[in-house]
């Protein structure tokens, strides 16, 4: 646990969207659903690169997010699932895992440079979304 990390503290991403726990890391639904189904898998120790891990955790890494890439692909029907591993803003290994859809406002641009208004899920339609997911991850 890193001292001022707000992901080892609990400060991010929010409780309430948490998705599953995962055999390395603990995944949830990003915030802004612009981007319907963008999900953000935390690392569930603290570590800042991916060269810090051993190679099983890292193995087993790598497999949790393809597993909710996977139910990401199929509960949303992604044409496209991109992957980011940054921790500039957030120094904790978290990946962000983003479906991209057929209807996609710019199916070839990074989401970080598409210009938004953050797109935030009223209660019903996060825990349909978040069963939804749940259900892939289970199957």
């Amino acid at each position: 646990m890193s001292a001022g990390c707000p992901a080892c503290h609990g400060r991010w991403p929010r409780a309430d969207h948490r998705l599953a726990e995962l055999s390395t890391s603990v995944a949830y639904l990003d915030e802004d659903q612009f981007f319907p189904g963008w999900t953000i898998l935390v690392l569930k120790r603290h570590a800042t690169e991916l060269y810090q891990l051993g190679r099983e955790e890292r193995a087993a890494l790598i497999e949790d997010v393809s597993a909710v890439a996977e139910a990401l692909a199929g509960a949303l029907g992604a044409v496209k699932v991109n992957y980011e591993l940054l921790g500039n803003q957030v120094p904790h290994i978290h990946w962000h895992v983003v479906p991209r859809l057929a209807d996609d406002p710019a199916p070839r641009r990074p989401v970080w440079t598409v210009p938004h208004e953050p797109r935030t899920l009223a209660a019903p339609e996060l825990a349909r979304r978040l069963a939804g997911i749940r259900a892939r991850l289970a199957g």
